[in-house]
């Protein structure tokens, strides 16, 4: 059994001065098969801890069915931290932002009627309370003073951005205290007064999050926590990429001299990331500051660990860093090798996106939200009779909704017509005259920071052609991963248009691979079944990362679906990622 607790000026370890040098890792954005070995890399690049968020959306997207099995497995992760002999520091949140969807909020939550987030309203406590109570039964009993590695757990997330709510923090503490946390409890905010001030409690320990001017923001930090351990719980060392965006990077010698900064000033540091891993399926989140911009399915970061898991330069220089100011040890982590190049024709099935109303969702007043329908996917369709009137005797009509969330693709009697784009704040499109209207819609990501958290998805009512409400609505929610083990034995079809493309390559061992879209305009991939993410030809992103578990010695199927038109009717595995244009 050990202790640890805060000093006057030092994290104590046994009672002796500790300073804790960690990395993040989110085991939900990393193939469980993949856990020990990044872990392990953790330690080699000098780190004597590894922080992780917990997503609850991940563990419960569907109300009382909790899972910590498989990839939710944060047991499993926290006992191979500890068996590398590195401590855990645990952020449960209940939000996390993360740019995961949600802010790991899950929709079931946020759709509550009359919920009040991040606050103290009964409904929102109630099931809070719950899922802290699941995660402390997985976290307590691994905890420093009962023999395990957990030596920090921290109360919500840059609290101070979002509220001010001291009541609702209290009952945080209260509801992890109860569940038989110990170990210092901890918030972190960045070096604003104003945020450090309205994000934590008198008995919380403050901590911030920055990625320069360490110094001055320490100093900051410093007038809020007067006593004990000057900590940077997320020093961002690289940043996330939106579509229709850059991939950001950042200088390594520039990075490591603010690292340098930070420890020379006696602190503590969790680096942020230490390797980000990916957004698989459709788990990205979003940001709206006035434009909707969705994040990329990689989550890269720049980090010193690359997304599939190999050291970079950064990590380099890091470790050089860190070497000054503890012992790091001597085996090193090689770059990455070239990964297979190899083709794959593949075969177009034609129209993936077709199905029936959802059952209780025919003949709506107005189109139902995903929410409504209880779809966790990212496609909804809509279909909807046009009546004649609304033209007016003229050949075309004006559509318009309340807003699209997040981009729709608009069709007369089958026919593509146009586009809604929520990032371009489109919501107006002439229609011809037709008989049918199909609306296909797609949510590109749940907003994970600030005040948009929940909103709903999809059409967003009213919706009206000529000036007239649209009513008689039938709503079909579209499983993808269904929808992609149909074409692996569907019939040749047409390659035009939103179409599946199935195809099989040949491994000699199970590999990592980067998968080249570029050939392709907008959709979703698979390999054996297993949900890659999203591609988009609007970049910056220009592969999709194959973890090496996913795959297998002989035969691989892969599956695409796209939404646009495919060019190539070729997989294309590359050597190397490639993440875009960076800014210069």
């Amino acid at each position: 059994m050990s202790t640890f607790t805060i000093g006057d000026a030092d994290f104590l370890l046994d009672g002796t001065p500790h300073r804790i040098i960690s990395g993040a890792l989110h085991y939900f954005r990393i193939h469980p098969d993949q856990w020990a070995d990044r872990i392990r890399k953790a330690r080699l690049m000098g780190l004597n801890t590894v922080e992780t968020y917990v997503a609850w959306n991940a563990h419960e997207p569907v109300r009382g069915q909790w899972d910590a099995t498989g990839w939710n497995d944060l047991g499993r992760f926290l006992d191979l931290v500890a068996a590398e002999g590195m401590h855990a520091i645990v952020r449960p949140g209940p939000y996390i932002c993360a740019e995961w969807h949600n802010g790991g909020l899950p929709v079931w939550l946020t759709s509550t009627p009359g919920i009040g987030l991040r606050r103290s309203e009964p409904q929102y406590l109630d099931a809070v309370t719950s899922y802290l109570r699941h995660v402390y039964e997985i976290v307590a009993p691994r905890q420093i003073d009962r023999g395990g590695n957990v030596v920090l757990v921290q109360i919500e997330n840059e609290y101070g951005a979002y509220g001010s709510d001291a009541t609702y923090l209290r009952e945080l503490v209260r509801v992890t205290r109860d569940a038989g946390i110990t170990v210092p409890l901890t918030t972190v905010d960045q070096p604003e007064p104003a945020m450090l001030a309205g994000g934590s409690l008198p008995e919380l320990h403050r901590t911030g999050s920055f990625g320069s001017r360490a110094a001055e923001r320490l100093r900051t930090l410093r007038e809020h926590q007067p006593t004990g351990p000057l900590m940077c719980s997320e020093f961002w060392d690289g940043w996330f990429d939106w579509w229709g965006g850059i991939h950001h990077t950042t200088d390594a010698a520039a990075s490591a001299t603010e690292l340098d900064a930070l420890l020379a000033a006696g602190a503590s540091v969790n680096i942020y990331m230490l390797h980000g891993g990916t957004n698989f399926g459709a788990t990205n989140g979003a940001n709206d500051k006035g434009r909707f911009a969705p994040i990329v399915t990689s989550y890269d970061y720049d980090a010193p660990l690359d997304e599939a898991g190999f050291a970079t330069e950064k990590f380099e220089a890091f470790r050089a860093v860190i070497a000054k100011y503890a012992d790091v040890p001597e085996e090193t982590v090689p770059a990455g090798p070239a990964a297979p190049r190899i083709d794959v024709p593949l075969t177009a099935t034609g129209d993936w996106a077709t199905g029936g109303a959802a059952p209780g969702h025919s003949d709506v007043a107005e189109p139902p939200t995903f929410e409504d329908l209880g779809h966790l996917g990212p496609l909804v369709r809509y279909d909807i009779a046009l009546p004649e009137v609304a033209f007016c005797d003229a050949d075309a009509a004006v559509l318009r909704v309340a807003e699209a969330r997040d981009l729709v693709w608009v069709a007369v009697d089958g026919r593509p017509v146009g586009r809604l784009s929520r990032a371009l704040h489109e919501r107006a499109l002439a229609l011809p005259r037709g008989r049918h209207l199909t609306l296909l819609v797609e949510d590109q990501g749940r907003v994970n920071y600030d005040h948009r958290l929940g909103e709903p998805k999809g059409v967003i009512a009213p919706v009206t052609l000529g000036g007239r409400a649209l009513r008689g609505w039938r709503a079909a929610a579209i499983d993808l991963p269904s929808a992609a083990a149909r074409a692996v034995s569907a019939a040749p079809g047409s390659s035009a248009g939103r179409t599946a493309l199935r195809g099989e390559v040949t491994l000699d061992e199970a590999s990592d691979l980067f998968l080249d879209t570029s050939g392709w305009a907008k959709g979703y991939a698979f390999v054996n079944g297993f949900f890659l993410g999203r591609y988009w030809s609007s970049g910056p992103q220009r592969t999709l990362y194959v973890p090496a578990p996913v795959t297998r010695a002989g035969v691989n199927e892969i599956v695409v679906l796209e939404l646009e038109q495919a060019v190539d009717l070729t997989a294309r595995f590359v050597a190397a990622p490639e993440l875009g244009p960076r800014e210069e």
